[in-house]
C-alpha cells in the first residue's frame, strides 16, 4: 500500500513524460467544469476537481488496467457505462460519477470482490489504510447476497472438510514482507509494478477465470524467484495480499517525513512513517524527483542497521591499540582527542595531522570537517572516499567540460535513443535509475555496453539486444579511441556543433591524434579482445542514432587511466554533439550517496567548496573573512600520501568521520601498517568496523535518520535529510565536529545544519540560491543554483560550456603497468552486487545477507576446468601485493582470463590483493586491475589467520556490555 500522506490521481500525470506543455482541454465532471492535459483519463480529471470515483486496479503509478470496473462512469452521448481509468477526456465531454445505476453496478462488482475476502478487518494489517475496505464504504456495501461457502481462496477447508484446491498458504519467505494469496483480489497491480516500474517481470498471473492467481516466477516462494524486493508489489497492492513485515509488527503509522536514503548515488526520497520515534516503514516518494515513487530492497528495506546490537553509542578512549577501551563521557572524550591532536601538533608540526570526510554523511557535516581540517588544524590535510572512486571524474569533466560534475538529470533518460554504458552496473549499484534505463529500453531505445563482464541490463526483457563490446580489463582508453576513430574518419562528427561551442584547435589536434590509423578498431582488435566490426557498430550507432546517452561507473574511473578515460567520454560527447538538452550527456554514476556532495564541499586537498583551488587567492582570501582565520595556501596530502607519511614517521593523527578506509583502501597491509603507525586515531562511526580497531578515540556517529541535513546524488540533485528521531548517542554527527573543533580552539556555534547550508551558500557560487526553505518549498533542487538559475539546472551546458568553448583533450592510451604473467596469469576486476552496499557495515546487519552472506569468486569455465575448480570450491587468490581466499563461483559472466569478486565483506580480504597502482592525475586506486593466481585451498590464508585473531582481540579489549559480531568463513 502506498504512503499514508499521498493522494492517489488513479492513472499517471500524462504531462510528465513530454518536454513540451501538452494541449489544455476542458472537461465537465458533474456540474464542475476542470481543464486538464490532453491525455488525461476521466479518473485522473475527476480526482482533480476533488470527485473520488472508486477503483481498485487503478493507481496513478501504473498505466491504466481498465479489469476491476468498479470507477465506471456515464458520459453525455455515450453508450454504456466505461471504465473512467481508461478513458481519455475529450474537449466539451460531459462526466456523471454518481448515478443511481452506477451505485448499484459498483456495489455489485463489490459484492462479487468481497464473497470471495476473509472478514477480518479488525485484525489485519491494513486495517484503517486499506482500498479494499475504503471501496466498500465508498460504494455503500451494506450485504454479500452470494454466501461464502462456495468455491473460494479463503479457507483452507471446505464445508465438507476436504482439502480446498484453490487455498494456499501465506508465503512467508521474504525477510520483509509477506504474501497472503487468500486476501488477494487478482487487481494484477503488483504484476504490473513489477513489469512497468521495476521492469524484472518477476511476477504473473497464473490460471484462468476463477483459478487465476498471482504466481512469483515459476509458481516459486517469492524468496526463491526472480524477485529483486524492490518493493513495487507491496506498495502497489491495494490490499493486505503483499505486506510489510515491520506494519504487521507494529501497526499502521500516524505521520510521515519525507527524507532522502542514505545508500546509492541516486538519490530516492522516501516518507519515513513513523508512530512517535519508532520507523514503522519507508515508503519510496512519489513526489520524489529522482525516483517518483520507486525504490530498491537497500533503501526501502535494509534499514535495521540503526538498531543492530553492534552499534556503539558511548565514547571510548584507550592509550594504545592493544588496551581496552574505557567508556567515558562526551566531554572527556572530546577534550581527550583535542589534546592528543594539540600534542602532535606541537612535537611533529602543524602538517602532521589530517581528517577524512565521509560520503555518507549530510553536506553540511562534511562541509564541518574540512573547515575543522583548514581552520582548526591549519592544513589542507583533508581528503575523502571520493579519492578511491570517482576523482578522476572531477578531473577529466573539469579539464573537458569545465564543471566536475554529469551533465543531466536522471529522467533524461526518459528522451535517450541511444545508451552507452561504460563500466557500471545500473542493475546492482544504482538500481532505481537502472529501472527508468530498463524502461526506456523496452520503448525502443538501443544499448550499447562497454564491460569486461555481462551485466544484467543487456538481459533487459523485451528490449531490443545490446551490442556488448567485452573488452580486457584496463583497455578502456584503447577503446574510446577505436570508438572516435570510426567517429572522426567516416564523417559522424557533428560538425556545426563543434564549430560552435568548442575550441576549432583543440578539436582539429584532437581529430588528427584520433584518426591515427594506430586508433583503428583493427588495430586495436588484439589489445582489446573485441571483434573490430562490433567497434565499428557501436560507434555509428551513438554518432547517428539519435539522442545519445553516455552512463559510466567505477570501472571508467578505478583505473590508471581513470582520468583520460573520463576526458575520451567527453571528447566523444561533444564530437557527436550529444550535449545540453535531455536525452545526451556525460553522466557519471556515483556509488555512494553524497559522493558527489563531498566532493562539492571542498574534500579535497588541492579544493576549497565549490572546486575552487586552494592558491586562488580571491577566493582563499573570502573564506579567510568568513572563517576568521588564516588558510594555508598550498594543497595538503591525499590519502595515499597521508599512509605513506605515517609509515615514514611524519603524519601521527587522523580525524575520520564515516570511512572505513581499513577496508574499502587498496592494498590493505599497507594501509593498516599506517595506521598502526599512527599516534592518534580517532574514528567516528556507527560500528567498530575495521579502521576504528586501531582507533583511539572512538565518537559514536548518527544514522541519517538521526539527522538533519541535505544529500547531493550523482545529478546533482541537493535533497533534504530530515531527522526522524533523536540520535541514539545523544549528538548528532555535525555536533560533534562542531563540539571538537571548539575543544581545538576554533569556535563554530551553528545550532541547526540550516545555518551551515546558510553559510556553504555564501561561499560556493554553485550553491548562492540553495537554503533549505527552498528544499522545503521545492523538495529538491540541483545545483548550479543561484541568481541565474533559482530553481536549480536540470541540464548543464546547454548554450555554451562552462568553461566557455569545450576542450577536446588528447587521450594517448597508456597500458596499465598491471599485466599478466606466467605467475599471475588472470586478471581480477572487482564491483558491487544488489543487496549489498559498499563495505557491507550497514547492508551485513540486515535481512539482505539472506541474498549476499559472502563475497565469491567468479571465474569462467574454461578457468576453472584448467585448474579442477567446481563451483563451490575454496580457492586463494593471489597477487603480488598479498593473497586471500574466496569460495568459487563457475560463470560465462566473465571472459577467459577474468575473474570478478566484491567487497562487501571485511574477511574476504578482496583488497589485500590490490595494489598501489592508480591514476596518474588523481591517485585514484586501480582497483579494476589486478594480476592475480588462483588455485584451489583447503583452508584461509594467512592473512585471513591473522586478520581473525586481530579482529577477535578487539573485539575482547570492548567493554563488557558492547559485543560485537563479525561474519566467518569456513575453514576458520
Amino acid at each position: 500500500m502506498r504512503s499514508i500522506a499521498e493522494a492517489d490521481y488513479g492513472t499517471p500525470n500524462p504531462q510528465l513524460v513530454q518536454l513540451e506543455p501538452l494541449r489544455r482541454v476542458r472537461v465537465q465532471i458533474d456540474d464542475r467544469m476542470i481543464e486538464v492535459p490532453e491525455g488525461t483519463s476521466v479518473l485522473r480529471a475527476a480526482a482533480l476537481a476533488g470527485t473520488s470515483i472508486p477503483k481498485l486496479c487503478a493507481t496513478d503509478a501504473l498505466e491504466a488496467f481498465g479489469s476491476c470496473r468498479l470507477c465506471l462512469v456515464e458520459i453525455e452521448g455515450r453508450k454504456g457505462y466505461p471504465a473512467s481509468c481508461t478513458m481519455p477526456v475529450a474537449e466539451g465531454m460531459q462526466v456523471r460519477t454518481q448515478t443511481p445505476k452506477l451505485a448499484q453496478l459498483r456495489r455489485g462488482v463489490m459484492e462479487l470482490y468481497i464473497s470471495d475476502h476473509p472478514l477480518d478487518c479488525l485484525t489485519c494489517p491494513a486495517n484503517g489504510h486499506c482500498e479494499l475496505q475504503d471501496m466498500a464504504g465508498a460504494v455503500g456495501l451494506r450485504e454479500v447476497r452470494y454466501g461464502y461457502d462456495g468455491a473460494n481462496h479463503v479457507y483452507a477447508k471446505s464445508t465438507d472438510g476436504a482439502h480446498n484446491p484453490l487455498f494456499a498458504d501465506k508465503d512467508t519467505s521474504n525477510p520483509y514482507f509477506t504474501f497472503d494469496p487468500s486476501k488477494c483480489i487478482v487487481c494484477s497491480r503488483c504484476v504490473r509494478a513489477c513489469d512497468e516500474v521495476q521492469g524484472t517481470f518477476a511476477l504473473t498471473i497464473q490460471g484462468r477465470g476463477f483459478a487465476s492467481k498471482v504466481s512469483a516466477s515459476q509458481d516459486q516462494p517469492f524468496l526463491e524467484s526472480e524477485c529483486v524486493s524492490c518493493g513495487a508489489c507491496v506498495q502497489a497492492c491495494p490490499t493486505a495480499t503483499l505486506t510489510e513485515r515491520s506494519l504487521i509488527e507494529i501497526g499502521q503509522a500516524e505521520h510521515s517525513i519525507v527524507t532522502t536514503c542514505a545508500y546509492c548515488g541516486v538519490g530516492c526520497s522516501f516518507r519515513a512513517e513513523m508512530r512517535g520515534q519508532e520507523l514503522v516503514r519507508m515508503v519510496p516518494n512519489a513526489d520524489g524527483h529522482a525516483n517518483h515513487g520507486h525504490s530498491c530492497v537497500k533503501g526501502r528495506f535494509a534499514l535495521g542497521y540503526a538498531t543492530h546490537p553492534d552499534r556503539i553509542t558511548t565514547p571510548m578512549i584507550r592509550d594504545r591499540i592493544t588496551d581496552p577501551w574505557r567508556v567515558v563521557s562526551w566531554e572527556a572524550a572530546i577534550a581527550h582527542a583535542a589534546s592528543e591532536f594539540k600534542r602532535i601538533q606541537a612535537k611533529y608540526g602543524k602538517f602532521s595531522v589530517g581528517g577524512i570526510t565521509s560520503s555518507r554523511c549530510t553536506n553540511e557535516e562534511t562541509y564541518l570537517v574540512q573547515k575543522l581540517v583548514r581552520a582548526a588544524f591549519g592544513n589542507n590535510n583533508v581528503d575523502t572516499c571520493a579519492r578511491v572512486c570517482h576523482s578522476p571524474t572531477g578531473y577529466g569533466l573539469k579539464q573537458t567540460l569545465g564543471e566536475s560534475a554529469g551533465t543531466q538529470d536522471f529522467d533524461s533518460v526518459r528522451y535517450a535513443d541511444v545508451m552507452l554504458v561504460i563500466g557500471a552496473n545500473p542493475t546492482d549499484g544504482h538500481p532505481v535509475f537502472a529501472s527508468a534505463m530498463r524502461k526506456r529500453l523496452r520503448e525502443g531505445a538501443r544499448l550499447i555496453v562497454v564491460d569486461p563482464r555481462r551485466i544484467d541490463l543487456l538481459k533487459t526483457p523485451h528490449g531490443s539486444p545490446g551490442i556488448h563490446l567485452k573488452l580486457r580489463p584496463g583497455t578502456n582508453v584503447a577503446m574510446l579511441n577505436a570508438l572516435a576513430h570510426v567517429i572522426v574518419t567516416e564523417g559522424l562528427v557533428a560538425e556545426d556543433f563543434v564549430a560552435a561551442r568548442c575550441d576549432a584547435a583543440a578539436f582539429e589536434q584532437w581529430r588528427a591524434f584520433v584518426a591515427d590509423p594506430a586508433h583503428s578498431p583493427e588495430a586495436m582488435e588484439a589489445e582489446l579482445g573485441v571483434a573490430a566490426t562490433a567497434i565499428r557498430d557501436a560507434a555509428r550507432l551513438y554518432a547517428t542514432g539519435g539522442n545519445a546517452a553516455i552512463y559510466y561507473g567505477l570501472g571508467v574511473t578505478e583505473h590508471s587511466q581513470g582520468s583520460t578515460a573520463v576526458m575520451g567520454i567527453a571528447n566523444l560527447a561533444m564530437a557527436t554533439g550529444n550535449i545540453g538538452r535531455p536525452g545526451v550527456g556525460v553522466n557519471p554514476l556515483r556509488g555512494q550517496n553524497n559522493v558527489q556532495g563531498s566532493c562539492d564541499m571542498g574534500s579535497f586537498p588541492h579544493e576549497l567548496p565549490g572546486y575552487r583551488h586552494v592558491s586562488d587567492t580571491p577566493v582563499r582570501e573570502a573564506f579567510e573573512r568568513r572563517w576568521g582565520v588564516p588558510l594555508h595556501a598550498e594543497p595538503g596530502l591525499r590519502i595515499p600520501n597521508m599512509f605513506d607519511a605515517a609509515l615514514d614517521g611524519s603524519f601521527k593523527g587522523l580525524y575520520i568521520q564515516g570511512e572505513d578506509l581499513a577496508q574499502s583502501d587498496p592494498n590493505t597491509q599497507h594501509v593498516t601498517a599506517a595506521l598502526g603507525a599512527m599516534e592518534c586515531v580517532v574514528v567516528q562511526d556507527l560500528f567498530l568496523n575495521e579502521t576504528a580497531k586501531f582507533a583511539h578515540v572512538f565518537l559514536p556517529g548518527s544514522s541519517f535518520m538521526e539527522k538533519d541535513g541535505t544529500f547531493t546524488n550523482a545529478e546533482r540533485r541537493i535533497s533534504p535529510v530530515r531527522q526522524l528521531m533523536a540520535p541514539r548517542a545523544r549528538y548528532a554527527d555535525w555536533e560533534v565536529t562542531q563540539l571538537l573543533s571548539n575543544a581545538l580552539g576554533y569556535p563554530m556555534h551553528y545550532a541547526h545544519p540550516g545555518e551551515i547550508m546558510d553559510e556553504i551558500a555564501s561561499l560556493t557560487p554553485t550553491f548562492s540560491g540553495v537554503s533549505f526553505d527552498l528544499l522545503d518549498r521545492v523538495g529538491s533542487v540541483q545545483w548550479p543554483c543561484n541568481d541565474a538559475h533559482p530553481q536549480g539546472s536540470p541540464t548543464m551546458h546547454v548554450d555554451t560550456f562552462v568553461r566557455g568553448k569545450g576542450n577536446f583533450m588528447l587521450t594517448p592510451y597508456v597500458p596499465t603497468r598491471e599485466k599478466i604473467t606466467p605467475r599471475y596469469p588472470l586478471l581480477l576486476t572487482t564491483g558491487r552486487i544488489l543487496s549489498q552496499y559498499n563495505v557491507g557495515a550497514q547492508t551485513r546487519r540486515t535481512a539482505n545477507v539472506v541474498w549476499h552472506d559472502e563475497d565469491r569468486l567468479e571465474l569462467h569455465p574454461h578457468d576453472a576446468e584448467e585448474r579442477g575448480i567446481a563451483e563451490g570450491d575454496w580457492v586463494g587468490v593471489e597477487s603480488r601485493a598479498g593473497d586471500t581466499v574466496l569460495r568459487a563461483r563457475i560463470t560465462d559472466r566473465v571472459q577467459p582470463g577474468v575473474v570478478y569478486t566484491t567487497f562487501h565483506f571485511p574477511e574476504s580480504g578482496a583488497n589485500v590483493i590490490t595494489t598501489e597502482n592508480s591514476d596518474w592525475a588523481t591517485n585514484c586506486p586501480e582497483y579494476k586491475v589486478t594480476a592475480v593466481q588462483v588455485t584451489r585451498v583447503s583452508q584461509p590464508s594467512e592473512w585471513q589467520r591473522r586478520f581473525h585473531a586481530f579482529a577477535d582481540l578487539q573485539e575482547s579489549l570492548l567493554p563488557h556490555d558492547t559485543v560485537v559480531t563479525h561474519p566467518e568463513i569456513a575453514g576458520r
